[in-house]
């Protein structure tokens, strides 16, 4: 069947044509030949019939049966091989086949001659279609040679948005003919022709002709004609010309018919409705005039999309005749008589557009926006005046109407169906709606909110922009409560919804809130209802509930913003139910608590009441997962309230019985629903709690830490926003959380610790699941590819803190199997450790299959875990990591006939050798050398030596410069020498403060050595005895070393002594024999701090024993001291005694009596839950950008400084630095702390935000030693500091002994 007979070109030739004919809409809307060859072309992915046309059936038929045979051929041929799967980079059995069908002889003899075939169809359709059109040319003339006329017809529209229309060119002459007749004074029929034949001119030669003045007259009064047949041809022609012609044009007609409107309200000729008799549309009055005001409507909601292309005094004249014309009032009426109202043109508008959306649409683009404000504020201000007095009177008629449309709700409700009759009670509202939208629209520019204050009458005082706002939160509270049926958007024609959607708006543009919602009279007028319930009384509103659900959205939205949670939190401009003055935070959260304990008798028995309920945590949340919220929010308890919510509909929940068919009714099923999203409501507002240090420490209080970290896991694996009003998701909240050792816990039993290394490996090892790979991967350029560094991220921020490495690892042996199958995949950190880090075996290095790249990752995420000393101390006592790693260096060398052979130099011998120099040396910036991670270009790609064992070439060791010993005639020391006993403690300490800081101010130097241990020993000698100054009371400790001798020291703390007399040594502090000393001092401190540890009953690692870590302030004690161990074991002891040893000291604390029980046995320090919650404080206040860069990494301020304060800055300051930090915080107070930390962060400002934008915050901050930060150059800065939050940090430090609420 590859050849055609001309029986099939015939059959073709109708079948093509019956296809043709049925796209012809598509191809005739075509602007060009090329459009419809597209159209034509992409027929099958456009019309959904394409399949069913016998067009195509013919020709599917004819393929089968050609092609048939070959297809099934070839596809036999290729499924005939046994064990043969399509594999990465062939082709797939479809593409095979089709390949080689397309090769076949049958298919190129099949195309030529269907080529041929259509060739010879679609020249016979021509010569057809020619044939027809010639015959109709002919039947045309004939017919214009019969009517005698001088008709000419084109078969082109005069737009470009008409196809095939036909129109009658029109002399100049004519049209002056036309004109004459068209006046009133002729006779009807007279008229009526005119009319017909000016129907059928172009309407760019009518409007461009001489007589188009007279025409235009003519035409209006036409439309006022009584016989409507007349005034409808006229609007046909309007109604034609809008849909054909240009702009130019268009807006001639348009400025015609509203002038024409604007002449029928004014004049007496034609009936307007009035306000009071309402409006029926069956009338043929209204019925015209909502005919014209409709067709003025649709042009306005088209014109914004095309009139940029034109003329601005096109734009101009149509804006201004529209709102000339909707600022036509009954007053200038000419029919006005009585006390009547006559309906003006705004109202017939609202009928039709009741939400403005043409004026919507005029205000959204700049260049329409402008001309409309400009004419409003100079011109038509009058139509602002009028909607914005309908406001007023609908506020103040609310009761009325309220009754009234009660009367009608089920019987005439606007957009019923089969409605006829408008009432004025509902035209008044259909205009106070219309008025309210557009009034709304207004306020989002800033230039239409320079329209306010606006003078209406029966007011003294002009209407200002807050004037209005807090009328509209009165509208919220005193609408009807009506539901309009019969229309699917009749809600959200509620005076509520109405008012909620100006105020949504309006809190989510920035300017716009800070002009219209940050006020205290829009907050008092939101907390109005709420200070009055608490107060006990009744609102004068129904259905409170949900009034006030939507006034706790409002306030949510407000408290999103800073501008907002500053309003909220600070200004005391609201009266408590015991007449206090307090801030809108207090009022909200002391009715939230009454909500939750269901002590509010007016809302007592609503059924509503646990969305409400919702509702108003959700804006306490807004504020306690913020640092400053929670401050103001913490007295009230509110965690407390929540968790006994949560437990009671938890047990609520559990108290359901098993269901049995029959046995649980519909009701109750839904209550149980209902409990079980109220329980998720409670458990997500309590996680919020999580988003800040302190209250992470008070959720962990509650108890129901683990099940919100389990809900939190569950959101987290469907990816699932925060809410609505979180920009970022959770992982700032859970770097918060992996910060403690109770949330790494339950992190670890949540199951998401595992997701988290199953999501890695799949990424590094597996690849992407059940995806057939056309083309390999590339091979990855970066040390981390770009796949692997989200999960990197995630796990560096997990392992961040020492207490979470501690819980996951402590005590656990590596699994070392002799073989690990391939498809096993490692579900915790040890395995990461030990498949991916600890690689000393070939089962290890045969299990993977990206060996390199997978070892790199995990030399890269220990060489991060690493830089926290403690958790260096752990990896080194429990697997000895430097070991394995000197080992595989010595391993990876070139075989050679003599003893030893050459490094190979590769991306992993370069890594482990870096991670090697970073583990052995300590020191600051300027008192070590790491060697880089990348390789050099030139002959000596990597000059810097290997080496397979300690110690470490002394290319790595920066030599100390030698510093002349300390003045004894400085002014710091001439004070120490100087001062008596005698000498009051209070002055003493004052001037010590003023003599250390001008000492630092001037010669920062000066503050070191012997000086420095002198100061610091009488400092502390000084505090101690004074009672004033001592917070922990004494503990009679006898220091004798017989007594401790024998005591045993862990791993970690032999190495942490091991790496501190190096340390010291290297700074020339310390002797040779200085290690055993240093050994005497740790089991002193130990045994001193174990006296002082309370008993505890946790299941947490971290508490089962001492301190966990190593203590590096005493051992910074120590060199401070130049190694004497008596003198450093004396200062620790009386150091013991003050408020500041609490934080600078952190064993001083662990599991400590001096701390409530409930705290001490958290587990979280006063570091964490105190020092780091007030740095994310004032870090938000005074370096803002750091802050929130820090959120858009994923990272927190307080993991980074728990680490730098728990090490004492080691390897991230230099050793004079660190001395300095260490008596600052001794001299000036302990808040000096968290200053430095923010002053280090002000000082990393520029790189933090860099290394934000290239998404490795965590890593740089924790690799990177802190170069040029000397605390002398922030003193000042620092005491700044101090005059403004000393009072309000130093009092919370002071409160870590008391139980927290």
């Amino acid at each position: 069947m590859s050849q055609f007979s001309a029986d099939d070109e015939a059959e073709l030739q109708s079948l093509l044509r019956h296809l043709l004919k049925s796209v012809k809409e598509r191809i005739s809307g075509a602007p060009s030949v090329e459009c419809a060859e597209e159209i034509l072309l992409h027929l099958e992915e456009t019309d959904e019939h394409f399949h069913n046309y016998e067009f195509i059936r013919y020709l599917r038929h004819y393929v089968e049966s050609v092609l048939g045979s070959v297809i099934e051929k070839e596809t036999e041929s290729c499924t005939s091989a046994e064990g043969q799967a399509v594999g990465s980079g062939q082709d797939t059995l479809v593409q095979t086949v089709t390949r080689k069908t397309r090769e076949s002889n049958e298919y190129k003899k099949m195309v030529q001659s269907l080529k041929n075939t259509m060739m010879v169809v679609v020249e016979s359709l021509i010569n057809k279609f020619e044939e027809d059109q010639m015959r109709k040319e002919e039947m045309h003339r004939k017919n214009q040679h019969e009517q005698h006329s001088s008709h000419y017809t084109d078969n082109c529209s005069d737009s470009d948005s008409s196809f095939n229309q036909s129109y009658t060119f029109i002399k100049q002459e004519q049209l002056q003919v036309i004109a004459e007749k068209l006046d009133p004074s002729h006779p009807k029929e007279v008229r009526w022709d005119a009319l017909q034949t000016l129907c059928c001119a172009p309407p760019s030669d009518v409007i461009n002709c001489e007589s188009w003045t007279i025409l235009r007259k003519h035409l209006s009064a036409a439309l006022a004609d009584p016989d409507s047949a007349m005034s409808d041809k006229v609007l046909r022609f309007y109604a034609k010309t809008f849909s054909s012609s240009p702009l130019n044009i268009t807006r001639e007609i348009y400025t015609s018919l509203a002038k024409n409107l604007e002449s029928d309200f004014l004049s007496r000729t034609m009936r307007i409705p009035t306000l009071t008799a309402g409006v029926d549309i069956s009338s043929p009055d209204a019925a015209r005039l909502l005919q014209k005001v409709r067709l003025l409507n649709e042009f306005q909601k088209e014109v914004p999309s095309f009139w940029i292309r034109h003329p601005e005094k096109y734009m101009e004249e149509i804006i201004e005749s529209t709102l000339s014309l909707l600022t036509v009032t009954h007053e200038q009426s000419l029919r006005t008589t009585g006390s009547e109202k006559a309906l003006e043109p705004v109202y017939f508008l609202a009928m039709l557009d009741i939400e403005a959306t043409w004026f919507k649409k005029w205000m959204h683009g700049y260049y329409s926006r402008t001309v409309v404000l400009r004419l409003l504020e100079k011109k038509y201000k009058s139509l602002i005046v009028a909607s914005l007095q309908q406001c007023i009177d609908y506020l103040e008629s609310c009761s009325v109407y309220n009754d009234s449309i009660s009367h009608v709700q089920h019987e005439q409700l606007i957009g019923t169906i089969r409605r006829t009759l408008y009432t004025g009670m509902e035209l008044d509202y259909i205009y106070f709606v219309h008025s309210l939208c557009l009034l709304g629209r207004l306020l989002i520019y800033t230039h239409g909110r320079k329209l306010f204050p606006v003078k209406v009458k029966n007011r003294k005082d002009p209407v200002t922009l807050m004037d209005f706002i807090v009328m509209l939160i009165r509208i919220m509270y005193k609408h009807p409560n009506i539901t309009i049926s019969g229309i699917s958007h009749a809600d959200s024609l509620s005076p509520t919804s109405l008012v909620m959607e100006v105020l949504r708006t309006l809190c989510d543009r920035k300017e716009c809130a800070i002009e219209c919602i940050y006020t205290i009279p829009v907050i008092e007028s939101l907390l109005s209802p709420i200070i009055a319930l608490l107060k006990g009384k009744q609102v004068d509103f129904n259905r409170a509930e949900t009034t006030l659900t939507h006034v706790a959205d409002i306030l949510a939205r407000i408290a999103t913003t800073e501008r907002g949670l500053s309003l909220f939190l600070y200004e005391e401009n609201n009266s408590s139910a015991e007449g206090e003055s307090i801030s809108a935070a207090h009022v909200i959260v002391q009715f939230t608590r009454k909500l939750l304990v269901e002590k509010i008798p007016a809302l007592s028995e609503s059924t509503t009441l646990t969305s409400l309920k919702g509702a108003f945590i959700f804006v306490c949340r807004q504020m306690y997962n913020t640092c400053e919220g929670l401050q103001v929010l913490k007295p009230y308890g509110l965690h407390d309230s929540i968790v006994q919510a949560w437990k009671k509909a938890s047990s609520l929940s559990e108290r359901v019985p098993t269901p049995v068919p029959g046995a649980i009714s519909s009701s109750a099923t839904q209550d149980l629903q209902n409990n079980m999203v109220w329980e998720e409501t409670l458990l997500d507002n309590l996680l919020n709690f999580a988003a800040t240090p302190k209250g992470l420490l008070l959720l962990q209080q509650t108890g129901a830490t683990n099940e919100c970290v389990t809900y939190m896991f569950s959101r987290f694996t469907k990816k699932l926003q925060v809410s609505r009003c979180e920009k970022f998701g959770y992982g700032v909240m859970v770097t918060q959380v992996a910060a403690t050792a109770p949330g790494v816990v339950a992190l670890q039993s949540s199951g998401f610790v595992k997701a988290l290394v199953l999501e890695l490996w799949s990424v590094l090892e597996c690849g992407r699941d059940d995806v057939r790979m056309i083309h390999p991967k590339s091979t990855p350029m970066d040390p981390i590819d770009r796949s692997c560094q989200k999960a990197f991220l995630a796990l560096v921020n997990l392992l961040s803190s020492y207490q979470a490495v501690y819980e996951l690892i402590s005590k656990q042996e590596l699994p070392n199997k002799p073989e690990y199958p391939l498809r096993e995949m490692p579900s915790s950190i040890i395995d990461i450790i030990d498949r991916l880090i600890i690689i000393d075996s070939d089962a290890k290095i045969h299990s993977l299959f990206n060996f390199e790249q997978s070892h790199t990752f995990g030399l890269r995420l220990l060489n991060v875990i690493c830089c926290n000393l403690d958790t260096l101390l752990l990896l080194e006592s429990q697997y000895k990591v430097s070991q394995i790693l000197l080992n595989t260096q010595k391993e990876n060398v070139t075989e050679t006939s003599g003893n030893q052979g050459d490094f190979i130099i590769d991306g992993l011998s370069v890594e482990r050798n870096h991670i090697l120099v970073r583990v052995n040396l300590v020191g600051g910036p300027s008192e070590r050398f790491l060697p880089p991670r990348a390789l050099q270009k030139g002959i000596d790609p990597y000059p810097w030596p290997m080496f397979s064992s300690y110690p470490l070439p002394k290319s790595y060791i920066i030599e100390v410069p030698k510093k002349s010993a300390s003045k004894q005639d400085s002014e710091i020391c001439k004070f120490l020498a100087s001062s008596k006993n005698s000498e009051k403690q209070t002055v003493w300490l004052e001037h010590c403060k003023k003599q250390f800081c001008k000492t630092m101010m001037t010669k920062p130097d000066a503050i070191r050595g012997n000086v420095l241990a002198d100061l610091l020993e009488k400092i502390v000698m000084h505090r101690s005895v004074s009672t004033s100054e001592c917070f922990f009371a004494a503990t009679d400790y006898k220091a004798v070393d017989s007594s401790v001798k024998n005591q045993s020291l862990s791993s970690v703390d032999k190495l942490g002594i091991q790496i501190s007399v190096r340390y010291g040594k290297y700074l020339n502090l310390l002797k040779e024999d200085s290690e055993q000393d240093l050994c005497l001092l740790m089991k002193h401190c130990k045994k001193f701090l174990v006296q002082q540890q309370a008993k505890v009953k946790s299941s947490l690692c971290c508490l089962q024993g001492g301190y966990p870590g190593y203590d590096w302030f005493a051992s910074s004690v120590f060199l401070i001291m130049s190694g004497d161990k008596e003198r450093a074991l004396k200062c620790l002891l009386r150091f013991s005694n003050l408020l500041v040893s609490a934080f600078l000291w952190l064993p001083r604390l662990h599991a400590s009596i001096h701390l409530p029980v409930e705290i001490a046995e958290s587990g979280i320090h006063p570091v964490y839950s105190c020092t780091a919650h007030y740095i994310e404080m004032l870090l938000k206040i005074e370096v803002p950008l750091v802050f929130s860069a820090f959120r858009m990494s994923g990272f927190t301020p307080s993991q980074i400084c728990q680490q730098w304060l728990a090490q004492c800055f080691w390897n991230y300051l230099d050793w004079t630095e660190i001395c300095h930090y260490i008596a600052t915080c001794i001299i000036l107070g302990p808040d000096y702390q968290i200053y430095i930390c923010i002053a280090v962060l002000k000082h990393l400002q520029q790189e933090i935000l860099q290394h934000t934008q290239t998404q490795d915050l965590q890593v740089f901050l924790k690799e990177e030693a802190i170069p040029g930060f000397h605390v002398s150059n922030y003193l000042a800065y620092m005491e700044r500091l101090e005059q403004t939050y000393r009072s309000m940090v130093l009092t919370d430090m002071r409160n870590i002994k008391l139980k927290i609420t």
